[in-house]
């Protein structure tokens, strides 16, 4: 029998794929458990509907990425860190205050988890951060630690 997967099954594979399957495993497994349902016409049209649906937002979601990236590389942000004597900082300036003054700034929600910093920032100066937006699209902000 040929079943269409709800969710992704371990032995059989991921969501949406096509699989055969023995009768009684499909009677007894994965139509009770929610897993899949018969590869049926009306079923399988739902599915190349339901995959058209997922690649247009995919393909969505990637350009609002893109565009997001062009504004997140033409704003600079401010950070202010305390200093004492010969410019040494205390602390370091962490991705969370990075999303905070963007968003205070420049009016930019960006997700701290997605502020991609390779070592604290520890110095004043001019620091370019990795921002992932998404799988395929990354941007540089620019970021400046200035004495509070």
């Amino acid at each position: 029998m040929k079943v269409i997967l709800l969710q992704d099954v371990k032995t059989l594979g991921k969501k949406g794929d096509i699989v055969e399957v023995n009768d009684g495993y499909a009677r007894n497994f994965i139509f009770p458990k929610k897993f899949g349902v018969e590869a049926n016409a009306k079923n399988m049209n739902d599915l190349k509907l339901q995959k058209a649906n997922d690649e247009r937002v995919a393909a969505k979601n990637l350009a609002d990425a893109q565009e997001f990236a062009k504004v997140l590389e033409s704003k600079e942000v401010i950070v202010k860190l305390k200093t004492g004597e010969g410019g040494k900082t205390f602390g370091s300036v962490s991705s969370k205050e990075i999303a905070d003054e963007a968003k205070a700034q420049h009016d930019l929600d960006i997700d701290k988890k997605k502020i991609q910093l390779t070592e604290p920032i520890k110095n004043l100066g001019t620091y370019e951060v990795v921002v992932k937006l998404h799988p395929q699209v990354s941007a540089k902000l620019k970021v400046t630690v200035k004495e509070a």
